[in-house]
């Protein structure tokens, strides 16, 4: 944690009267999250400030909060904060050079350096708990409500896999305890989170029936649009079961390739070992070291993706890593 830099952050957003927070495309629950609970901080502790989430919503999300459309005026003479987004081209709205100053806080690999400040802490699971430290270092100036709380704990519940994932720690449960001493209703947010509709149950079931597999330990199913279709499901629903795939002991590595907007294939990249983060930067991706994504284009190229994973997965189980 630098705390000399999370200071300037902090007076760097009390030196503004309009603040634009800018998650990165395709919001997961980290990017929204940390937005809203980054906003809800904001808004508390400096009721006569503006602030705005922009970019993309979706359903899963839309739980937390909602981005808005903004138009080229409101950007100017603003302040825009870029969060969860390691390059400026995923950002959701790429207007951000049309703000007055521009700062990063994120906790992916640092694969492009942009912004006046730039806050980068890869130690921490979940860009939500970045904005915990904020709020920790200068916890006698700023404040929170209940439902910055809120956005904050889904974001770190969904980015670590409910704490499951690498990264956590003890400190990551003591920046967590915060948001219980400001009040959170965690009951809510898992209600929200064990949902499951019966259309997308049903389409679980043939994932687990038709998934295949490498010989050297990698695991993948190719969502097409048919099934959207079939199932009745959206491809954020479909593309939310992932860690379906990631229960086989001898399978490492395990990939969710989905087709996007305008026929643009991708791929969710998950691994209990082998680091995939420099496998998905090959394929115009990036991420974690255990959890990633890649910009494929075409489906011919789920072919080279998939013998490349394999390899990897048979140096992981070889040792050779």
């Amino acid at each position: 944690m630098n705390k000399t830099k999370l200071k300037q952050i902090y007076t760097k957003i009390e030196s503004y009267d309009k603040i634009i927070i800018i998650p990165h495309r395709r919001p997961d629950g980290d990017a929204i999250g940390t937005s809203f609970g980054l906003k809800d901080i904001i808004v508390t502790t400096w009721p006569n400030k503006t602030v705005h989430v922009v970019g993309e919503s979706s359903d899963f999300t839309s739980f937390i909060g909602i981005p808005e459309e903004l138009d080229d005026d409101a950007f100017k003479g603003a302040l825009a904060i870029a969060v969860d987004t390691a390059n400026k081209d995923r950002l959701a709205d790429q207007r951000f050079d049309q703000a007055d100053f521009l700062i990063k806080i994120d906790h992916h690999v640092d694969v492009q350096q942009y912004g006046d400040i730039a806050y980068v802490d890869t130690g921490r699971p979940a860009a939500a708990l970045i904005i915990l430290d904020l709020f920790l270092v200068n916890q006698d100036k700023l404040k929170m409500s209940k439902d910055g709380a809120k956005a904050l704990y889904f974001g770190i519940l969904t980015d670590t896999g409910r704490f499951k994932y690498d990264g956590v720690d003890g400190d990551t449960f003591r920046s967590v305890a915060t948001l219980f001493d400001i009040g959170l209703e965690k009951k809510e947010i898992h209600a929200h989170l064990d949902q499951r509709t019966e259309e997308l149950t049903r389409f679980k079931g043939y994932l687990l029936q038709h998934y295949k597999k490498t010989k050297n330990g990698v695991v993948y199913f190719k969502i097409k649009p048919r099934h959207l279709k079939k199932f009745s499901v959206s491809l954020e629903e479909a593309s939310s079961l992932v860690n379906e795939l990631g229960v086989f002991e001898e399978y490492p590595i395990w990939l969710l390739f989905a087709e996007y907007e305008e026929g643009i294939v991708r791929c969710r990249m998950r691994s209990k070992g082998p680091r995939i983060d420099l496998l998905a930067n090959k394929y115009d991706g990036g991420g974690h070291k255990m959890a990633s994504g890649a910009s494929l284009g075409t489906w011919k190229r789920t072919k080279l993706l998939i013998e490349d994973a394999d390899e990897l997965a048979k140096q992981f189980k070889e040792g050779s890593l």
